[in-house]
């Protein structure tokens, strides 16, 4: 399932922002960084989606296993976790969220994976 495009966050403005500017929160598996949203990042047609939803990315590096079909059934899931859990909380629309994962994930099970993700959100208050 492909995430809504006012959810989805890209482009190397909006990555560095994020590095720079983020409360990182670590898990055992994974990296949560979570920064305010700074509009002006973003092109000019997705503006006006801003304020709909959190903005959030994954990225999953080739350490974390060598095979792209393997990251990108990984980076699926959590996408579509983080729709369920994200979308239509205006609470959270001023917020932009990264997860990456760490090398050593690639042993774990999606369902370890994602209840550590929960618990990032909710220690980073996106989620209550």
């Amino acid at each position: 399932m492909v995430l809504p495009i006012s959810m989805r966050l890209k482009g190397v403005k909006c990555f560095d922002h994020l590095h720079r500017s983020g409360r990182r929160f670590h898990g055992s598996s994974m990296l949560l960084i979570v920064a305010k949203a700074k509009p002006k990042f973003l092109k000019s047609t997705l503006k006006k989606l801003e304020s709909q939803s959190c903005r959030c990315a994954v990225a999953i590096s080739s350490k974390v296993n060598k095979k792209a079909v393997i990251r990108n059934k990984i980076r699926r899931a959590l996408h579509h976790h983080l729709r369920g859990r994200l979308e239509n909380r205006s609470i959270n629309s001023d917020s932009w969220a990264l997860i990456s994962l760490k090398p050593n994930s690639s042993n774990k099970d999606n369902t370890y994976l994602l209840k550590e993700c929960d618990q990032l959100l909710i220690n980073s208050g996106l989620v209550s």
